[in-house]
């Protein structure tokens, strides 16, 4: 029974009928679906980051703590969330075929990347505007990244300067960038992270302009908050635009951006540049030859194209297309240890976890988010062990059924 209730709720919410119901009655659902709730019962909120199971408990604490319209940015995808959910789904469908008798005695999860050695695989996702979840928002962030040793990505529309974020992080953060139509904007945006010492530059090539977020605005409607203090003017709360005139800049998205506009931003920093957004092995052969230092296998999160492909059934070619010529790291629907394991065993260097920790910060700020990473590090370990493959260099295709 649970399994026709979950695949009829796929369907459901695939269907334009989920848009004629409210977003708390069809997750609630979903919930029940997924075992999280018994029919007719609430679900169990967590008091602390210690009483957590999984991360969906996270996720719950969240959804009590925020207004709807804050929570709803977190938890929905574009039009009908068909990418959002296909990212997490497709890891559910990957089988493991697991070695046996192997010493998994110490299991050794850390790996180089630039030069750098990481004691996890996982980094902090570029998300922006964070102080709508926490009111320390980049900062508790930050501070979690430097407890835990994670790697962070800062997002252009943060609500916290790099510089700022940069010193609570106790050392430079790898900065995202939108590029805008305005080349003079995003000079002034490279020079100040140049300036923060950021090492690298993570280039966001899968929003070319806006999406439809109609799930976000059905649960902006439940939002009662008088909003427009803080978003009468778009860029005002956006530290990084400060002394920017923004009046006819055309908005962050540069639909004109192209492989020349990926040299001209080669030939314009010496920091490393990360092509966040590519999904295909034409477009990652390319970035090798164009002199791109790494790649994220993204489709932001289901927030941008309603592709309907998950990001591990887009990593596969991708991977085979560098041929490990540079990093390849991949987001999108990373909620288990296990799923990095797959990840990793697919041929990704390293994974970005996104959502998750928003929904710790949300919930209980720096404590929340280093809740999160510690949890998923204690999985991902655990899975490891569970596999037969001590190091990160065990996880491979032979690991995979159908690989």
């Amino acid at each position: 029974m649970p399994h026709h209730r979950r695949a009829f709720l796929r369907f459901l919410a695939a269907s334009p009928v989920a848009s004629t119901l409210a977003l708390p009655e069809l997750l609630r659902a979903a919930q029940e679906a997924d075992g999280r709730t018994a029919a007719g019962q609430e679900a169990y909120v967590i008091r602390s980051p210690a009483e957590a199971l999984d991360v969906f408990e996270f996720r719950e604490a969240a959804r009590a703590s925020l207004p709807p319209a804050h929570f709803g940015y977190i938890q929905t995808g574009v039009e009908n969330g068909l990418t959002f959910r296909r990212n997490h789904e497709a890891y559910d469908e990957i089988e493991l075929r697991v070695r046996r008798l192997v010493d998994v005695s110490r299991v050794d999860t850390s790996l180089e990347l630039f030069g750098r050695r990481w004691d996890s695989p996982i980094i902090v996702a570029p998300c922006g505007s964070q102080r709508a979840f926490h009111e320390d928002g980049e900062l508790a962030t930050a501070r979690a990244a430097k407890s835990q040793g994670h790697l962070q990505v800062l997002s252009t529309v943060t609500t916290t300067s790099v510089e700022d974020v940069t010193e609570a992080r106790g050392e430079p953060v790898w900065y995202q960038l939108y590029p805008t139509p305005m080349w003079s904007i995003t000079e002034r945006l490279i020079e100040r992270a140049e300036g923060a010492g950021s090492p690298a530059l993570v280039l966001t090539v899968d929003s070319p302009t806006g999406s439809d977020r109609d799930p976000g605005e059905r649960a902006a409607r439940a939002d009662e908050r008088d909003c427009v203090r803080c978003h009468a003017v778009p860029f005002e709360r956006k530290p990084m635009f400060d002394g920017v005139d923004m009046t006819d800049a055309g908005g962050i998205f540069n639909p004109a951006m192209d492989w020349a506009y990926v040299r001209r931003l080669r030939d314009a920093t010496d920091m490393k540049i990360v092509l966040k957004g590519i999904v295909r092995s034409d477009d990652a052969d390319r970035a090798v030859v164009e002199g791109v230092d790494a790649i994220v296998v993204s489709n932001h999160g289901g927030r941008s194209e309603e592709s309907g492909r998950a990001t591990v059934e887009s990593l596969p070619e991708v991977v085979d297309a560098v041929g490990g010529r540079i990093p390849v790291i991949v987001d999108g629907g990373i909620r288990h240890g296990n799923d990095i394991l797959k990840a990793l065993a697919i041929g990704a260097d390293a994974v970005q976890i996104g959502r998750p920790y928003l929904w710790g910060l949300g919930a209980f700020g720096q404590a929340g988010v280093e809740g999160v990473l510690q949890m998923l590090r204690g999985e991902l370990a655990l899975a490891m062990k569970f596999a037969g493959a001590p190091t990160i260099a065990d996880l491979d295709r032979d690991l995979l059924v159908g690989f």
